[in-house]
């Protein structure tokens, strides 16, 4: 006797054939402003209950509207949990992934020119309406599986330590974050650890996701994670291609180096170990802040992301994700900061030449010494590991290329756009950090 089918196994059937009329339906009670009964069909659908005839007035949907962005791209809306949104989880992008592109109303194709800027896809407004609605949840009609609005995991806060809200605020705006504080942390001197997320997410997500805070408690440092603001941009992607926002003491460099200076002027951390990562926007957030701040920051983990200098508007953002940078890389002002380097070699959102670059910019034509390891996460991915180091074998530039990877942080955890195959990107970027305190005379 064959398995009754899951709620999600039920939603990805539905969601695979848009010819439905039960589902044209439900997005034209959409249209209408009548989600309580969409969703109320949608419900009943997954529960395997025959709707009832549609009425003479049903029609179909124009296939063309807003776009709605699946993948961490700077340019579309989608709002994120600490907004009060949702955040699609990563079956339900897989699904809308392979949908998409050929997926249409009543058997129409969505058209080429239809599609977002870097590959993202139009889903007609009331659809959209109806996914948002019943996404977040619906009143008592319930969630399925994993649609819901996610709750904090438990793994954000060890146990014994604290999980602080706050905000920092200049002549550039106002920048909220959230701060781990280790239980082991007794007024001593300690490391501190900048992480910045990537577009769509948030403190907790991020935290969640890198599991940081819980190598924090092994280590005893302090973590903050500065939140991007939706108001600064809708996704809440870290405007690293703005150039306005790519300089020392302006933009959001300052506002995420002033939150890493309140901190430590809040608690006790040790000046030469002051360290700044992050994931794809968040990563090239962290370039930026590194090589514009090299006296604050020890170090620097690049996930995903992009060099300095890579954009300086949204259309030649988009080239950079796609194609890689063109162009010279800018040389750093200032001392050369260690740099650890992450990124999958399957990375669709952001191309893999942009790790290359990372790389070649960090290293800022110094003569240096390079072994290349390689190996294989047991049951997981495989890697290569190349260590740039100068002739007194100190590393300065450390490169992670992760074998059949995507767009998502290394041997991740809970949260959004995470690889629990590949190697523990939180780990070894803790280690590099640890290795590398800033001179004392930088």
């Amino acid at each position: 006797m064959p398995r009754p089918m899951s709620l999600l196994e039920k939603a990805k059937t539905m969601l695979n054939d848009l010819r439905q009329p039960a589902l044209a339906e439900a997005t034209r009670l959409t249209q209408a402003g009548r989600l309580q009964e969409a969703t109320a069909l949608i419900q009943g659908l997954l529960r395997g209950e025959k709707p009832a005839p549609a009425g003479p007035d049903a029609r179909t949907i124009d296939a063309a509207a807003e776009t709605i962005e699946v993948t961490d791209r700077p340019a579309a809306a989608t709002p994120t949990p600490e907004a009060g949104g949702w955040r699609m989880p990563e079956g339900l992008r897989d699904l809308v992934g392979k949908f998409g592109p050929t997926g249409g109303v009543e058997g129409r194709a969505i058209p080429a020119r239809d599609a977002a800027p870097g590959g993202g896809w139009r889903m007609p407004e009331g659809l959209r309406g109806l996914v948002d609605k019943f996404g977040r949840g619906a009143g008592n009609v319930g969630d399925v599986e994993g649609w819901a609005k996610p709750a904090p995991t438990p793994d954000v806060v060890p146990v014994g330590g604290r999980w602080i809200a706050g905000s920092y605020a200049n002549e550039a705006g106002t920048r909220g974050y959230k701060l781990y504080v280790p239980s082991g942390y007794k007024g001593e001197p300690v490391p501190l650890i900048v992480m910045l997320h990537g577009c769509t997410q948030s403190p907790d997500d991020f935290a969640a996701g890198t599991r940081m805070n819980a190598l924090a408690e092994e280590r005893t440092c302090l973590v903050v994670y500065p939140a991007q603001d939706a108001s600064a941009n809708m996704q809440r992607c870290w405007n690293w291609f703005s150039a306005t926002d790519q300089g020392r003491d302006r933009g959001e460099p300052s506002l995420i180096a002033g939150i890493a200076r309140k901190v430590m002027g809040e608690y006790a951390v040790d000046p030469r170990r002051v360290y700044v990562a992050g994931l794809s926007a968040g990563g090239a957030a962290a370039a930026i802040v590194g090589a514009a701040y090299p006296d604050l920051f020890a170090a620097v983990g690049v996930h995903s992301g992009l060099p300095v200098g890579a954009a300086s508007d949204m259309p030649s953002a988009f080239a950079a994700m796609r194609q890689g940078p063109g162009g010279a890389s800018p040389v750093p002002v200032g001392r050369p900061v260690p740099t650890i380097v992450f990124h999958g070699d399957r990375d669709t959102t952001v191309h893999p030449a942009n790790g290359d670059r990372v790389v070649t910019q960090a290293a800022a034509g110094a003569v240096l010494r390079t072994t290349v390891e390689n190996g294989e996460v047991p049951g997981g991915h495989a890697y290569r590991r190349t260590v740039h180091a100068d002739a007194a074998g100190g590393t300065l530039v450390e490169q992670w290329v992760v074998r059949k990877a995507g767009h998502a942080w290394s041997g991740g955890g809970a949260g959004s756009y995470t690889d629990p195959k590949g190697p523990d990107a939180s780990r070894e970027m803790l280690r590099f950090f640890l290795e590398h305190p800033r001179p004392a005379t930088a």
